[in-house]
């Protein structure tokens, strides 16, 4: 009793569960309580709301906090269940999920409010802590999901870039340092304070409250933009090539878990379930999930045609190659 309910809280918990009328209704009385939090956050940051309305904005505080940890709590008695693993290793799997990134997001929703009955917190702090609450949203959101798994994936390029993006900014701190210390000792009096033009120039943000003025110090400022402008782009470009990549390889995994479910002529309900969380898993929209699917079974029906009486068959590929050997022997 005790393992089927705890199945079934499980399930309701997991995002994106279409057939699921209950585990969608959670879904969205969830998001809908993260975005009010946001919402009441923002607004309670404004001194005329904050004060006039400050009774409700700490209702819902508490309403909310309720909430989230129990979903907190659920979420972390459950995650033997969502993750597979059986009941002698429960205690390991709920310490792995209580670590995860996700889980770290939920921990950090709730825990500022009971840090408050501890510890004297300024509710300036407060407040931004309380609005990484946005990042749970993150849990129902594909696009975020995907772009999350791109940075993983790309993590060592980035950092390649971001390394090179270093280099250059001591490069052209110390360059502008040398040539504008001497005519703007209070701009450029040393590399840390030159430090700030050089970011604003490599980034093309440019704000123009610190400029060169010398010929030399203008024609390395121009060279520093144009390198800034190639740094701009290198992650850009790593990032939209890994998207469409991961994009690519997500239809295709799909395409290739569908063709195999296919061979028999039929998906069960087993594998239609399977696909679906597949789906869901790779980020793939119910549009490029219903495309690919009638992709693969058009390919199936004309691959599986009886050679002899050239009539679609929808069985396994078995049972064709028995019917066109029985129709082969009916043949004078």
């Amino acid at each position: 009793m005790a393992h089927a309910l705890r199945q079934r809280i499980a399930e309701l918990l997991q995002p994106h569960r279409e057939n699921d009328l209950l585990g969608r209704s959670v879904d969205i009385f969830l998001i809908a309580l993260i975005v009010l939090n946001v919402i009441a956050i923002v607004l309670e940051s404004v001194p005329r709301y904050g004060n006039q309305y400050a009774q409700e904005f700490y209702r819902i505080e508490v309403f909310s906090v309720a909430i989230f940890t129990i979903e907190y709590l659920l979420r972390l008695w459950t995650a033997p269940e969502i993750r597979g693993e059986d009941g002698h290793r429960s205690g390991q799997t709920r310490l792995k999920y209580a670590l995860s990134p996700m889980a770290l997001i939920d921990l950090l929703a709730i825990l500022p409010f009971y840090l408050m009955f501890f510890v004297s917190i300024d509710l300036r702090f407060l407040r931004v802590v309380r609005l990484l609450r946005i990042f749970k949203l993150t849990r129902y959101s594909g696009a975020m999901n995907i772009l999350l798994s791109v940075l993983k994936e790309e993590a060592s390029s980035l950092f390649a870039a971001l390394f090179i993006l270093l280099v250059l900014l001591m490069l052209a701190s110390s360059g502008i340092y040398l040539i504008e210390h001497q005519i703007q000792p209070d701009a450029f009096g040393s590399i840390p304070d030159s430090m700030w033009w050089a970011m604003a120039t490599l980034t093309t943000v440019g704000y123009g409250d610190v400029t060169p003025i010398t010929p030399m110090g203008k024609f390395f400022g121009g060279c520093i933009t144009v390198i800034g402008m190639g740094m701009v782009a290198l992650p850009a470009g790593i990032l939209a090539s890994a998207f469409s990549d991961y994009v690519h390889r997500s239809r295709r995994e799909y395409k290739t878990k569908l063709s195999e479910y296919l061979q028999d002529g039929d998906v069960s309900d087993s594998e239609k379930k399977e696909l679906e969380q597949l789906r869901v898993d790779l980020g793939l929209s119910h549009e490029d999930a219903a495309l690919i699917f009638n992709t693969a079974t058009r390919h199936i029906s004309r691959r599986i045609i009886c050679p002899h009486c050239e009539q679609p068959l929808h069985d396994s590929p078995k049972k064709s190659a028995a019917h066109s050997r029985i129709t082969l022997d009916r043949k004078p």
